[in-house]
């Protein structure tokens, strides 16, 4: 019999919206990373005399914005800041949610009532309005907004982690390594938590779509990353109003963000499949 691994591999190959999103992000964050380092055009450099360049008909391949600033170039160095934040905010939400979920569905009781009610008071509050009014109160920089982001967006991880949790400490594993005399922190971290890795990264590839979309929506309307430093968001957002004339300003960022949201959405929903051994694809 194939390894348990090799067999999340092969389901998970065999899911083609998820190869193709994987394909689609690994593209995304090489060629952010490495792009801007090919094109000849700083993302600042103004030429005044290139304002409003269309697309695919000079040197600029994406056109020019109302500068004369490369399009491109800005995309790519926008993708650095926008993806950071995505995977930035992932982890930070990821190991706050799953550090609640863990004590709360190991301790149960009064102590996992406690967390879980913290849970559900912070998701009484629509997640964009919350997001919005702590970015209004703080300066937005690329720091700021992660934790912002992070700071809205763990409680579905906790849930995940908490409903995983509490079914698996009634399992014979978890039960025979409490009768042997291990510690409860043991228990928790090497019987419990290492079985709910699957939730967990699903749950975390999800939250990389949602930080990138939180991050534009936020930017878009003006709490997020300020110019001259560059995002998805606040790209679309000095598109407004040149819709009419210039459309690719608006359409590329949107199509970026579409494709990293996207894609993480499928990467996602592989995963999911690939992790879960009921699912025959």
């Amino acid at each position: 019999m194939r390894r348990p691994r090799s067999r999340a591999v092969s389901r998970f190959l065999r899911h083609r919206l998820a190869v193709a999103g994987f394909a689609v992000i690994l593209l995304m964050v090489l060629a952010c990373a490495l792009g801007p380092l090919l094109i000849p055009y700083d993302q600042l450099h103004i030429d005044l005399r290139a304002r409003f360049a269309g697309p695919f008909a000079g040197p600029h391949v994406f056109g020019t914005d109302q500068l004369g600033r490369d399009l491109l170039v800005r995309l790519l160095m926008a993708g650095r800041i926008s993806l950071t934040i995505g995977f930035a905010a992932m982890a930070l939400s990821t190991l706050a949610g799953t550090t609640v979920g863990l004590v709360a569905g190991y301790r149960g009781g009064i102590v996992g009532a406690a967390l879980m009610r913290l849970v559900d008071a912070v998701l009484c509050f629509p997640s964009v309005f919350l997001l919005l009014a702590l970015a209004a109160f703080i300066s937005p920089n690329v720091v700021t907004i992660t934790l912002i982001i992070a700071a809205t967006g763990w409680m579905e991880v906790a849930r995940v982690v908490e409903g995983q949790i509490r079914a698996l400490k009634t399992r014979d594993f978890a039960l025979a390594a409490e009768l042997m005399g291990a510690s409860a922190r043991y228990v928790m971290v090497n019987e419990l938590l290492r079985n709910a890795v699957g939730p967990i990264i699903v749950a975390a590839t999800l939250t990389v779509a949602r930080a990138i979309l939180a991050e534009a929506y936020v930017s878009f309307l003006g709490y997020g990353i300020q110019a001259p430093v560059a995002s998805w968001g606040n790209m679309l957002n000095n598109a407004q109003q040149y819709l009419g004339s210039a459309p690719w300003l608006a359409i590329f960022p949107g199509l970026m963000i579409t494709l990293a949201v996207g894609g993480f959405n499928f990467v996602g929903d592989g995963l999911r499949d690939a992790l879960d051994a009921r699912v025959e694809l």
